[in-house]
């Protein structure tokens, strides 16, 4: 209480002085830490080393963080995969503000608004053709739980309903709801939790050093992995609803698929009659250098969910676009009244579909797309030039995606990695690990000195954490 007091004078007298004046920026940015860090039990993170030693963040415009005391930090993760126009985009404060003062807030069981029509258009109009159909929701683990739901509910509404069972697959990480854990492939995801969904199963993961590592781009060994589906389809029947994979797993340490493996899987799933879900909350919205992945990879889902890009995550918004053919089989074969026992109070709340207009309006009017394709060989490069690094046992990219594998210390798992994102922190760059996989996916605005200062950086790191 002492140092809050002493802060907070401070910054009276800097005021007096007209250093600072209240409400502009470096008010902002000078605004005391809190002082008790307790309350808040904070998600997928060591909270007790954290609140030891924590790293707080302030304010951010552009491709910058700012720290309570005003230190930049080069944000190389695009926040958490998702803030893909960068930060402090006036267009969507802008919208958000707007909508705000006009209605915060309606409801969209039987009844609507019309910028929530209007949000759902604006995603309609990017998604491949024929996918034409938007559910709204709050976060991609709400979409992943609306798509396997959306799937049961249409092998049902079409007379299939043996077909129960749902397919992930190792690796793979669809959010923390309990039908994402059930088809997702992350152990620590899952160990605390017990049991999960019944009829659920997994094909293997596409990693394999052995044969793919350094590789740039997509690896060249793997395809032949998509076959695995044929063995659970001969061991299930045909009880199989849908299978659900990402096109690049990013929280799994960003894993590449191998050419051609996205596109045996669809000619399984189709020879088969099984439903294709793409889980593209990470992929989406320019990361791989198209509006989402499927455009990318040529190859066309069922489904696709989505969210963190869709609002440059302004607000929290999460979406599934879903063929024509799903939607009118399950709407139109119902009976009279509601047709999907799904929802969720903010499905499609009114900021959030300020939001999203806006950052669509962005990713289109400035062709971010096309501009992370653009920019992918430079950033491949720069990556690449970290092989031969201390520790360094693989490097992958694909998009403005990549991921940089370290040998683990001996009795010490994670800690390598932890090490090099304080380094790097602390030199001003913001990076993301997980196990030890460093991941980047920095915003579609980054330029080459951004590129050059982040690789520069991390490079130092590592040499730094050698032994």
């Amino acid at each position: 209480m002492v140092r809050l007091k002493s802060m907070l004078a401070r910054r009276a007298r800097m005021r007096e002085a007209g250093k600072v004046r209240k409400g502009d920026a470096m008010d902002e940015i000078t605004t005391p830490r809190p002082n008790d860090l307790e309350a808040f039990w904070m998600p997928f993170t060591a909270n007790r080393a954290f609140k030891a030693a924590p790293r707080l963040l302030a304010r951010a415009q552009g491709m910058l963080y700012y720290t309570p005391e005003g230190r930049e930090i080069i944000d190389g993760t695009a926040g958490l995969w998702c803030c893909n126009a960068g930060h402090g985009r006036r267009e969507i404060t802008e919208a958000i503000q707007k909508q705000a003062a006009v209605m915060d807030f309606a409801p969209t069981f039987m009844m609507g608004h019309p910028i929530v029509f209007q949000a759902a258009s604006r995603v309609a109009e990017i998604t491949p053709s024929g996918l034409d159909y938007v559910f709204f929701t709050n976060s991609g683990s709400e979409s992943v739980d609306t798509a396997l739901k959306i799937a049961l509910a249409y092998q049902r509404a079409r007379g299939q309903s043996q077909r129960v069972r749902l397919i992930g697959r190792e690796r793979g990480y669809h959010g923390v709801g309990f039908g994402g854990m059930s088809v997702g492939g992350l152990g620590n995801n899952r160990k605390q939790f017990g049991a999960f969904l019944p009829y659920v199963d997994h094909l293997p993961h596409t990693h394999a050093p052995e044969h793919n590592a350094f590789s740039r781009g997509l690896p060249k060994w793997g395809a032949h992995l998509a076959d695995a589906l044929e063995n659970l389809v001969a061991l299930h029947g045909d009880t199989i609803a849908a299978v659900i994979v990402e096109p690049v797993a990013g929280s799994a340490g960003v894993l590449i698929p191998p050419e051609g493996y996205l596109q045996r899987l669809r000619e399984i799933c189709t020879k088969h009659d099984i439903l294709l879900i793409f889980d593209e909350v990470i992929t989406g919205f320019g990361r791989l250098g198209t509006m989402f992945g499927t455009e990318r990879f040529g190859v066309m889902p069922d489904l696709i969910t989505m969210a963190k890009g869709l609002t440059n995550a302004a607000v929290p918004m999460g979406a599934v676009a879903v063929k024509n053919e799903i939607y009118h089989t399950v709407v139109d074969k119902a009976p009279e009244g509601i047709e999907l026992f799904h929802g969720y109070t903010y499905s499609g709340h009114p900021l959030a579909a300020a939001a999203a207009i806006a950052a669509i309006d962005i990713y289109r009017r400035e062709d971010l797309p096309a501009r992370a394709r653009a920019m992918e060989p430079y950033f491949e490069d720069a990556l690449h030039s970290l092989k031969g690094l201390p520790n360094v046992i693989d490097l992958r990219n694909f998009g403005l995606v990549a991921g940089i594998e370290l040998a683990p210390r001996p009795g010490k798992p994670t800690d390598r990695a932890v090490r090099i994102l304080q380094r790097c922190f602390d030199a001003g760059v913001l990076i993301r690990t997980t196990a030890d996989i460093i991941a980047l996916s920095p915003p579609l605005i980054i330029e080459k000195p951004h590129i050059d200062r982040i690789f520069t950086t991390l490079a130092e790191a590592i040499r730094a954490e050698a032994a």
